[in-house]
């Protein structure tokens, strides 16, 4: 991956530091046009990633999963895609990772989880403690790291404001034995690579899950309104 361009550090400046040798950085929560709350293209998501320097993107569009699936091949010569979807569940939402199909919406955290967990995807809670995300409950999260349901936690969110909020999902991770992942949350372009996960490469959803137990969060807050432009987005139907 090329390193980021000069405007991509003024907006990140830990994007100028090197990634160490058989390392990746995996920013772990993003959104595309797909989801209902983003205008983002695929022309966009390219130009963005590659200024960032990001190695790999787990897609995660609001229960739907048709973006990534294309990101997938329109990405390829720009990095790995992962794809995910952020799931509105009835106490929050939770993201799946590496899944293969559309997870249904409303059901139980619980089920939720479980759905993800029979694709062969992981459990990622994201923004656990930030009431502004539309977060899950905090009796609904306990209750399923208690179930073992969950595999990752985001420790970091770039769209939290409250760096507290962050602290005590990284806390509760430590505290719970959950690992650790970041995402920039990216509704608009210039957020990605706000967050992230510099880790050991690795080969699939179990091998991912371990090297990223060794990884570091890196990131900082980014929650800047996108300027208003006219856009044509086209119709989507996942």
């Amino acid at each position: 991956m090329a390193r980021p361009l000069a405007a991509a550090i003024e907006r990140h400046p830990h994007l100028a530091d090197e990634c160490p040798d058989g390392f990746v950085r995996v920013d772990m929560h993003t959104h595309t046009m797909f989801s209902g709350d983003s205008t983002t293209t695929f022309d966009e998501v390219a130009e963005a990633v590659t200024e960032a320097g990001i190695d790999v993107l787990c897609v995660t569009d609001h229960n739907a999963v048709e973006g990534a699936k294309r990101l997938t091949d329109a990405l390829r010569d720009v990095c790995r895609v992962i794809i995910g979807e952020e799931v509105r569940t009835h106490t929050g939402e939770i993201i799946g990772l590496f899944l293969t199909e559309k997870i249904s919406y409303g059901a139980r955290a619980d089920a939720t989880a479980a759905q993800i967990r029979e694709q062969g995807g992981i459990v990622y809670v994201p923004h656990p403690f930030d009431p502004m995300r539309k977060n899950l409950t905090e009796a609904s999260l306990v209750e399923i790291v208690d179930a073992g349901l969950v595999d990752a936690i985001e420790a970091f969110n770039s769209k939290t404001s409250l760096q507290s909020l962050n602290a005590r999902a990284a806390q509760f991770g430590r505290d719970n034995n959950v690992v650790l992942g970041a995402g920039s949350d990216a509704h608009v372009p210039h957020a990605i690579g706000a967050a992230y996960m510099q880790m050991p490469d690795f080969d699939g959803p179990q091998d991912f899950l371990a090297q990223l137990a060794r990884g570091t969060v890196v990131g900082h807050h980014w929650d800047k309104a996108r300027p208003w432009s006219a856009r044509i987005v086209p119709s989507i139907v996942d």
